[in-house]
C-alpha cells in the first residue's frame, strides 16, 4: 500500500453546488491556499448530514485561517442542490459541495468503494503547493469530529510556518511545541 501523505493532488475539474449556484471547481482553484477535501458516502443519508453540519459550524474558523473546505460525494451537483433545498440542516452549509458522479476524485484520493459506487469517509488537508499533509479514512459507520479536524489543521499550519518545530499529542494552538534534537532523545 502506497502512502498518500505528501503526494500531489490530481488535476481535476468537477461541478459543484455552492451558495445557491452551480459552478465548476478545478485543481487550479485549490492551488495557492490550504484546502480540506471532506469525502462522504452519499446525500440523503444518516451520518453524513451530522458531519457536514459539524464542519459547517466550523467553516468560519477555517476561512479565517485561509482554508477552503470542499465536501465531496459521488452524487451529482443536482442532487446536492435537491438535498440543500430539502434539508434544514444542509442549508447551513456555505462551503462548495463537489460532485464526483464518475468517482474520479474518490479514486484519486483512495476512498472509492467500487462495488457500492460511493466513497468512504475520507478527510484530506492539502497545503498551498497541492500536497496532502493530513489523511484520515473512516469506515462509513464512524462519524468524524470537526473540532479535531480544526485542531489538526491548526497544527499543520503551525509546522508549515515553523519547520524546525513539531506539535506533540493533544497540541492546541498556543500550546508548547518541541524542537527535535539529539538532546530530547529519551527525555520525553
Amino acid at each position: 500500500m502506497e502512502t498518500i501523505i505528501n503526494s500531489q493532488i490530481p488535476e481535476f475539474k468537477v461541478q459543484a453546488y455552492h451558495n445557491g449556484n452551480f459552478k465548476t471547481v478545478s485543481s487550479d482553484d485549490v492551488k495557492g491556499k490550504w484546502a480540506i477535501f471532506f469525502f462522504y458516502p452519499a446525500d440523503f443519508t444518516f451520518v453524513c448530514p451530522t458531519e457536514l453540519v459539524d464542519v459547517a459550524e466550523k467553516y468560519e474558523q477555517f476561512q479565517k485561517m485561509g482554508v477552503e473546505v470542499y465536501s465531496v460525494s459521488t452524487d451529482s451537483h443536482f442532487v446536492h442542490k435537491a438535498w440543500h433545498d430539502a434539508s434544514e440542516s444542509i442549508r447551513k452549509i456555505n462551503y462548495p459541495m463537489l460532485a464526483d458522479p464518475t468517482g474520479t476524485l474518490s479514486r484519486a484520493f483512495g476512498v472509492m468503494i467500487e462495488e457500492e459506487g460511493m466513497a468512504y469517509r475520507g478527510t484530506f488537508v492539502v497545503n498551498p503547493e497541492g500536497k496532502i499533509k493530513i489523511a484520515e479514512i473512516h469506515d462509513n459507520n464512524i462519524g468524524r469530529n470537526a473540532e479535531e479536524l480544526l485542531r489538526k489543521v491548526e497544527a499543520a499550519l503551525f509546522v508549515a510556518e515553523h519547520p524546525n518545530e513539531v506539535c506533540p499529542a493533544k497540541w492546541k494552538k498556543g500550546g508548547s511545541t518541541l524542537k527535535p534534537s539529539i538532546d530530547l532523545v529519551g527525555k520525553i
